[in-house]
């Protein structure tokens, strides 16, 4: 079992991870209209796992969404950057619950 301080840190990096997520689909539907344009995400969950699993540490890396291209070379799906940016609005709130609940545990033990 992780102690604090452990915890908090692999909850750093899943926020740090919903951030660079967040920014990566403003930058996306900022640009569903430049032509040439690759949607791209960010993506971290399974390296968290891993790196969970093997006690090593996680990585996020950004990666193409691979959707299929229009006529102007752009892939921009604006249905799909809106589930993703609901997916990601979830996960930041959960990431938040969980640091709060760290948080709180702490400073029952430091009060105690």
């Amino acid at each position: 079992m992780a102690d604090a301080t452990e915890s908090i840190g692999i909850l750093q990096f899943a926020l740090d991870a919903v951030v660079y997520q967040q920014q990566a689909i403003a930058n996306n539907m900022s640009n569903q209209d430049t032509p040439g344009y690759q949607a791209n995400q960010v993506t971290f969950q399974s390296s968290l796992a891993q790196a969970l699993q093997q006690g090593g540490t996680a990585a996020m890396a950004i990666t193409p969404e691979g959707l299929a291209s229009g006529t102007n070379g752009n892939n921009v799906s604006m249905p799909t950057e809106m589930t993703l940016l609901q997916e990601n609005n979830l996960e930041n709130k959960t990431v938040d619950n969980a640091l709060s609940a760290q948080f709180a545990i702490l400073s029952a033990a430091i009060t105690a």
